[in-house]
């Protein structure tokens, strides 16, 4: 936001995830994620939700020999963000989807883990 009150968006307007009438950032959540001392790498997508029309979902990658349960990451991000914001879910996959450049195909985590 600036001092003029206008919001600008930093990412994707379509990843933005709407849940409840609240956008959520997904790069904000996966900040948090990144923190985790087992993660490697997250992306955050949004799931269909019938009552609250979106919620995050955690795509993550372990860092190598490193465990961890959806509950682990869901407790860890409670403290650092509110609560709509957390991850209701986590799918944990070897690696990420990239196109040639490096980029991560959000589009294809979504066809892949977007449904409830």
């Amino acid at each position: 936001m600036d001092e003029d009150g206008y919001v600008f968006l930093a990412g994707r307007g379509d990843d933005m995830i709407i849940r409840g009438g609240e956008n959520i950032s997904p790069e904000e959540v996966e900040d948090v994620l990144h923190s985790h001392p087992k993660v490697e790498e997250a992306v955050v997508i949004g799931v269909p939700d019938p009552e609250w029309g979106q919620q995050p979902r955690a795509v993550v990658v372990l860092k190598k020999g490193e465990v961890a349960t959806d509950e682990e990451i869901m407790e860890y991000c409670r403290s650092k963000l509110a609560g709509f914001k957390r991850p209701r879910s986590v799918v944990f996959v070897d690696s990420l989807p990239r196109n040639p450049m490096g980029k991560v195909l959000r589009k294809a985590l979504r066809e892949q883990y977007g449904q409830p």
